[in-house]
């Protein structure tokens, strides 16, 4: 299975620079991710079969530009957030994570780094 960074919250931080995504340091992903219904809402906005939060069409919105460039963006405290995301929708949503992947990362090359970013942040 590929891996793609997203996930929301990839998204959440490594957007363009004129975008204000420090509002989003102390956003909440353990309730996120302790929540299904709400993981498998954002799940579900990231791959365009559900309605989106403002929240989540701000993440839905960086996700390209945080999935080609590993977050690059990203503080090291947000980077963390989302590598947390990343592995609660990987761990229960398996089919949503393959559809964010193939939406977001569809020739699969950003599979290494994903991978090594998720690994570094997902403690």
């Amino acid at each position: 299975m590929k891996l793609i960074l997203v996930l929301a919250f990839v998204a959440v931080v490594a957007a363009r620079p004129d975008d204000d995504f420090s509002r989003y340091d102390n956003f909440d992903t353990d309730e996120v991710i302790n929540n299904k219904r709400l993981l498998k809402a954002y799940m579900e906005c990231f791959i365009e079969t559900g309605k989106c939060t403002p929240e989540g069409n701000d993440f839905k919105k960086w996700i390209p530009d945080s999935v080609e460039d590993s977050c690059s963006k990203c503080s090291e405290k947000q980077k963390t957030l989302i590598a947390k995301v990343i592995l609660a929708i990987k761990g229960e949503f398996t089919d949503g994570w393959v559809k964010i992947n193939e939406l977001y990362n569809p020739e699969g090359k950003y599979d290494t780094t994903l991978n090594e970013f998720i690994e570094k942040y997902g403690h």
